[in-house]
């Protein structure tokens, strides 16, 4: 039986089509790519409800050539649980920023009491190769090294990111596990993990949001002519990975028409086999960032709800 996208997601899919599609952008041109993202991405944050009970203020953090990074940390009044969630933006590995994902990170922290400070690494193809990944590690250990000034257990600090930061998240915890740093958690929606994935699956094809020739054009600005080679670090593509052993417990969200699925499946099951503890949902019917495409649908309602949970209870 063919695979179909969940009724209540195509609704909305349906309703937002009504007001244009998006234009396609031409394979490779990452410039191109983030214009048409960022434009898309501002709309759906601002359809995120308001967050009344949050605040945040701005951080400049360092990185090891000189430069700074925009490190947003938010807070909900009254609230005080001790943990707290380094936050890093979807885009692919080109696009993105706090900015476009306030809205979002807020609304983590008004449902879960739960501190998180997002993060503006900086990002392809400007920034190639591990930077981003290494830009989040440094600014994770600013946050650890200075965890008890905002309030928080240095042990119980997770790692989060959606998308492209997903990945990028996947790699920050791989660095963490090989520098010895203490990671309560690392917390991956629908994660872009495999620069390999360019080879489009016929059943999933056709619901992609986040399409193969978006997937090229994201991995190709970051790893350039490594594109699928032998030289790409895990750090970068941490499907990548040989030893998954010792890594931070997992979480991880995806759609089963999502073109990133069974990179992120596979990856549950390498970190399971390496007894890493992993909590992974492959939602029936979705696509690529159902959750934000459709937030009423109920399936997007019982990923919100794991979310909250395993934020929650860190």
């Amino acid at each position: 039986m063919p695979l179909i996208l969940d009724l209540e997601i195509a609704e909305a899919l349906a309703a937002a089509a009504a007001a244009g599609e998006l234009p396609v952008t031409p394979r490779g041109d990452a410039l191109a790519l983030r214009d048409v993202t960022n434009a898309t991405l501002a709309y759906i944050d601002g359809l995120e409800p308001d967050s009344p009970d949050v605040l945040f203020e701005d951080h400049q953090i360092p990185m090891a050539d000189g430069s700074t990074v925009l490190g947003r940390w938010y807070t909900k009044a009254g609230s005080t649980p001790g943990s707290a969630v380094v936050y890093l933006h979807g885009g692919g590995m080109v696009c993105g920023s706090v900015q476009l994902y306030d809205r979002l990170v807020a609304k983590y922290v008004q449902e879960t009491g739960v501190p998180f400070l997002s993060v503006d690494y900086r990002i392809a193809p400007e920034f190639p190769g591990t930077t981003l990944a290494d830009d989040s590690y440094s600014a994770l250990v600013w946050f650890i090294e200075r965890a008890e000034q905002f309030g928080v257990d240095r042990a119980r600090v997770a790692i989060m990111g959606d998308s492209g930061g997903g990945g990028v998240a996947a790699g920050v915890a791989i660095a963490a596990r090989d520098a010895g740093t203490a990671l309560a958690k690392q917390i991956l929606i629908y994660p872009m993990l495999d620069d390999r994935n360019l080879n489009p699956d016929v059943e999933i094809a056709p619901f992609a949001s986040w399409t193969y020739d978006n997937n090229y054009t994201g991995w190709n600005a970051l790893l350039g002519d490594n594109v699928g080679g032998k030289e790409v670090s895990p750090l970068a593509a941490p499907a990548r990975l040989v030893d998954y052993s010792g890594l931070a417990p997992a979480f991880i969200d995806v759609g089963e028409l999502d073109i990133f699925r069974d990179e992120n499946v596979v990856y549950a099951l390498n970190l399971a086999r390496a007894g890493v503890s992993c909590e992974l949902y492959v939602r029936p019917g979705c696509l690529h960032a159902f959750d934000r495409l459709a937030p009423q649908a109920r399936v997007s309602a019982a990923s919100w709800a794991d979310r909250f949970r395993a934020i929650s209870t860190l």
